[in-house]
């Protein structure tokens, strides 16, 4: 999570989803000339979850670009290690069952 700042576009906004039980420490001259937006999430509805499935499953928002790495569900006890090392370059990877 500290070394995302990196990738927010100028203007961007960065969000955080989930709970971290440990400090995150950010360089502040990088997050000023980003001129970015930090937010945190951790709720959502049912309501809200039901609205997202609805248009991924509609082709609304194409979800292809976010899923980096598949793997069968045999493959990824396998595969799980090497997707959490940073040069594996994974940003979502899908489990397909």
């Amino acid at each position: 999570m500290m070394h995302s700042f990196q990738y927010v576009a100028h203007g961007g906004k960065l969000v955080f989803v989930g709970l971290v039980k440990a400090d995150i420490a950010f360089s502040d001259p990088e997050f000023h000339k980003r001129e970015m937006t930090p937010m945190g999430s951790r709720n959502a509805t049912r309501e809200d979850f039901d609205k997202v499935m609805q248009a991924v499953a509609s082709g609304a928002i194409d979800v292809s670009g976010y899923i980096a790495h598949r793997a069968s569900f045999a493959e990824t006890i396998g595969q799980f290690e090497g997707w959490l090392k940073p040069e594996s370059k994974v940003i979502k990877a899908m489990v397909e069952l």
